[in-house]
C-alpha cells in the first residue's frame, strides 16, 4: 500500500551536499509535513509514495536552499546610491547620512520585502540580517514564508530605532522574546563592528548570549582602518579585544575577516567561531582579500554572504559562490583551492552551521526541513553537463532557478513568486528612489 504524502519531486540530479560532492541521478525527494521523509531512486519512490503534488524536473538539479549568512536587507533601497568608494567614505559620507534621513519602519519593511523577493528568485531560502527594526524584518519574512535569523542590532550612536546601547539591547530582547517560538525566525545579537560598539555593550552581549544561547554576529577585521582604530582606541587588534571580552567562541559569526595575521587564524580556529565570507562586497569596497585557503586549512567553518545590496550591488548567491571559488584560487595561487563542491557547501550547510541551524537546513537529508531549490541546467550556457555541481558554481546564473520551497511550502513556482508581488515591490522601490534622490 502506497504512503500518502504531500509532495514528490523527481529531478535529473539531486545534490544532497552531505556527503560533499555526491550527485544522485534520477532520484526523487519525498516531502510530507514540511520535512524530507525520503530520498531514493525514482522508480522506488513511484511505487512507495502517492503524492498530492508530483513534480518531474528533467534537466534540472535539486539543491538545498542557499543560505545568505550576512546581509542588510533594507539597504536594497540604497542600491547604487553611492558606488565606487572605500568603506569608511561610503559609510560616513553617504550611507549613514542617508539612513539618518530615511530609515523608518516603512523603509525597512519595503526594503526587506524587495530583498526577500530577489533572494527567493535566486534560490536563497534563509538569510542572516543585521539592521534596524529587526522586528519589522522578522514579520515580513514570516509573512513571506522565508527562513531568517534577524540581528538584534547594537551600536553606540543613536538612531530612529534606539537612543543608546542600553535601549538597543532592551528592544532587541523584546524582539527575541516575540519570535522565540517561531519555527522560521531565529535571532542573534548583532553588534555592528568593533569601531562602532564600545566595551560595555559588548560585555553585556557576551553575558546575554551565554544565557539565551543565541549567536553573536559582527563585522570583524574588515579593513585596515578598523585595525588602526582598534590599536589607537583600545591598544588591541579587534579580534584580541573580542577575545579579552569573552566573545571569541563557537557562537561567534565573524563577518569578512580579511586582515588576519597567522596567529589570529589559528586562534580563531581554536575558538570554534565561524567566518562569513563576502567576496564581492570586499572586492567592490577594495577592503582586501579574505585568506580563505588558510582559514580552511586551519579548520574554520566558512559560510558565504552577499552583504547588503548597497555595497555589492546584488543579493546573488550563485555569483557569490563563483567569486569565492575564483578569488580563493587566485589568492592562494592554487587552482585546487575551494573546488566547486566546497563552494556549494559554503553556500548551504556551512551557512547553516554558522547560524546554528545545521540540524534543520543546509542539506537534503531525511528528517530535515524541506528547504530546497531547483536549478534548470537545460540552458545554452550550462550545456553540456559533465558535472552538475561545477555547472551550478561556474556556469549557472540565478535566473535558472525554477522552483523554491521553504519548509515544504512552494515560494517560487516556475520562476514566479507565490507570496510576494514583484510588480508592487518594483513600484514601491521606484517611489523610494524618487524620495531619496530628491533629498
Amino acid at each position: 500500500m502506497q504512503q500518502q504524502i504531500d509532495t514528490l519531486i523527481q529531478a535529473e540530479w539531486i545534490i544532497p551536499v552531505i556527503p560533499e560532492g555526491e550527485v544522485l541521478e534520477n532520484h526523487a525527494l519525498a516531502i510530507d509535513g514540511g520535512r524530507i521523509i525520503g530520498l531514493l531512486p525514482a522508480d522506488q519512490a513511484a511505487s512507495r509514495y502517492q503524492a498530492e503534488n508530483r513534480l518531474e524536473l528533467p534537466g534540472q538539479a535539486l539543491i538545498p536552499g542557499l543560505v545568505n549568512a550576512h546581509t542588510h536587507l533594507a539597504m536594497s533601497l540604497l542600491r547604487g546610491l553611492a558606488d565606487d568608494l572605500p568603506l569608511m567614505s561610503w559609510l560616513n559620507q553617504h550611507i549613514w547620512p542617508a539612513e539618518q534621513r530615511w530609515v523608518s519602519e516603512e523603509f525597512v519593511h519595503d526594503g526587506s520585502q524587495l530583498a526577500m523577493a530577489e533572494m527567493l528568485c535566486g534560490g536563497t531560502t534563509c538569510f542572516n540580517d543585521m539592521y534596524f527594526f529587526p522586528d519589522v524584518t522578522a514579520r515580513a519574512a514570516h509573512a513571506a514564508g522565508m527562513r531568517a535569523m534577524v540581528g538584534l542590532i547594537t551600536i553606540d550612536f543613536p538612531s530612529v530605532w534606539a537612543a543608546d546601547w542600553e535601549e538597543y539591547l532592551h528592544k532587541g530582547l523584546e524582539v527575541h522574546d516575540q519570535f522565540r517560538s517561531n519555527g522560521l525566525i531565529k535571532t542573534a545579537f548583532a553588534p555592528h563592528a568593533p569601531y562602532s560598539v564600545s566595551d560595555a555593550p559588548l560585555e553585556r552581549i557576551q553575558v546575554l548570549s551565554d544565557e539565551l544561547e543565541i549567536p553573536v554576529h559582527i563585522h570583524l577585521h574588515e579593513t585596515n582602518d578598523e585595525i588602526v582604530q582598534g590599536l589607537q582606541q583600545h591598544n588591541d587588534r579587534p579580534m584580541a579585544r573580542l577575545q579579552r571580552l569573552g566573545l571569541l567562541s563557537p557562537t561567534l559569526q565573524a563577518v569578512h575577516m580579511i586582515h588576519l595575521e597567522e596567529g589570529e587564524i589559528s586562534r580563531f580556529a581554536e575558538s570554534g567561531g565561524h567566518v562569513i565570507h563576502c567576496p564581492e562586497s570586499n572586492l567592490k569596497l577594495a577592503s582586501g582579500f579574505c585568506p580563505v585557503a588558510k582559514l580552511l586549512e586551519a579548520g574554520v567553518n566558512l559560510a558565504l554572504g552577499t552583504d547588503g545590496a548597497a555595497s555589492n550591488n546584488d543579493l546573488d548567491m550563485f555569483s557569490e559562490m563563483r567569486s569565492a571559488a575564483l578569488l580563493a584560487k587566485g589568492v592562494a595561487g592554487d587552482a585546487a583551492t575551494l573546488p566547486a563542491a566546497q563552494a556549494l557547501s559554503m553556500a548551504t550547510i556551512n551557512g547553516a552551521r554558522a547560524l546554528g541551524l545545521e540540524q534543520e537546513i543546509g542539506s537534503l537529508e531525511v528528517g530535515k526541513s524541506a528547504d530546497l531549490a531547483a536549478v534548470d541546467l537545460n540552458r545554452l550556457n550550462t550545456q553540456p553537463v559533465y558535472h552538475p555541481i561545477s555547472q551550478i558554481v561556474y556556469a549557472a546564473g540565478r535566473e535558472q532557478v525554477s522552483q523554491v520551497w521553504v519548509a515544504g511550502r512552494q515560494l517560487v513556482h516556475n520562476g514566479c513568486l507565490t507570496t510576494l508581488d514583484s510588480g508592487e515591490l518594483i513600484s514601491r522601490a521606484a517611489s523610494w528612489r524618487e524620495r531619496i534622490a530628491e533629498g
